[in-house]
């Protein structure tokens, strides 16, 4: 386990089902109300968000990024943590 996803999630969003953009937008508008120390579970099943669009946003902010895939299945659990 990674240094975000060993410790309790302070708020979970579910874009499971959900294609880009939507994974992406709904994540930006939970991440702006958080607060700093906070960390943010995201259950999505889209590659191209929890590969490309959801770290790349994420480093470009300066926010901590963990993608842990679930094994044998096409989802991830992505740990957002903001400084």
């Amino acid at each position: 386990m990674g240094e975000l996803s060993s410790k309790e999630p302070t708020a979970v969003l579910d874009v499971l089902g959900r294609v880009c953009p939507y994974p992406l937008v709904l994540t930006k508008k939970k991440v702006e109300k958080m607060n700093s120390g906070e960390i943010l579970k995201v259950l999505c099943d889209a590659p191209a968000s929890a590969e490309d669009s959801l770290p790349q946003w994420a480093e470009k902010k300066g926010l901590l990024f963990e993608a842990v895939k679930k094994e044998g299945e096409e989802s991830w659990d992505i740990y957002i943590g903001k400084p």
